[in-house]
């Protein structure tokens, strides 16, 4: 009861501020936030996932394991984001993805949007910065895992292809770094290169984040005056066929426009709600 009068008071007093939704208990939650996940994944990755390879001898089952160890955590990660406030979020046609073979596109407005897409993705790999391997946090989680990085370019192409081929399921965002607000999407073609060599289905996800929150160049601390709400939601699959009857730089410079197009249109649609 005392909690409850407190955060009352909290509210009513940041609300005269244009701060409100528990902003003074959501930002030392946000913290909180960041810690948890810096241990776990450390912790993960220095002890769990490193166990696999003393219990299992084969390389694939581990990589599964791993795989699966990590998609757990990421989702216990959400839902213990939602739990303390510091978000919420919708997940719309989610029970789509980790199909064999699929590569999945999303645009990238935040820091987290990878934590959801793997953790509600069965099996899936994902492309990442190649200076997270050498980060301390970070590097055993990603090595166990066998996850893709991003350079040298021409390996990281090779790797997702074979990855795509072989029935695993890939994550990337083609734009190959965070959204910037307001600034029409770049999107890397090596995305649409890759779709057309090995995957077998290329699904778009629309994420969105109203109000705004850890974006490029934002830090943690500056969280928005009420609590995120996260939306993700799974489009319909893309037709490759036409795009690989051509040769492939003009193909994969067709499918690129296309998905520009589609992320910007849904972006468009976006805003004209909000």
């Amino acid at each position: 009861m005392i909690l409850f009068k407190a955060e009352a008071q909290l509210e009513t007093s940041a609300a005269t501020t244009g701060r409100a939704d528990s902003y003074w208990l959501r930002l030392p939650a946000t913290g909180l936030c960041f810690l948890v996940f810096g241990i776990v994944a450390f912790i993960l990755g220095l002890l769990v996932l490193p166990a696999l390879g003393l219990i299992h001898r084969d390389q694939r089952l581990r990589r599964r394991l791993a795989r699966s160890v990590i998609a757990a955590g990421m989702r216990g990660f959400v839902y213990f984001m939602r739990a303390v406030r510091v978000l919420d979020f919708t997940f719309k046609g989610r029970e789509q993805l980790g199909a064999p073979g699929q590569m999945i596109v999303a645009n990238h407005p935040t820091l987290i949007d990878v934590i959801f897409l793997l953790g509600f993705t069965r099996q899936a790999t994902c492309i990442v910065k190649s200076s997270l391997f050498a980060n301390i946090f970070t590097r055993g989680a990603l090595r166990a895992a066998d996850y893709i990085p991003n350079a040298p370019t021409d390996e990281m192409v090779v790797r997702a292809e074979r990855e795509l081929r072989d029935g695993q399921s890939l994550v990337i965002f083609p734009e190959g770094t965070r959204t910037v607000r307001g600034r029409a999407l770049e999107l890397q073609r090596g995305a649409a290169n890759i779709a057309l060599r090995g995957a077998s289905a290329l699904t778009p996800v629309y994420i969105s984040c109203e109000p705004p929150t850890l974006s490029k160049h934002e830090p943690w601390y500056r969280i928005p005056a009420r609590r995120a709400q996260f939306t993700l939601h799974v489009g319909s699959d893309i037709d490759m066929a036409p795009f690989r009857a051509s040769p492939l730089p003009k193909g994969s410079r067709q499918l690129n426009a296309q998905l520009s197009k589609l992320f910007e249109n849904a972006a468009i649609e976006r805003d004209s709600r909000v």
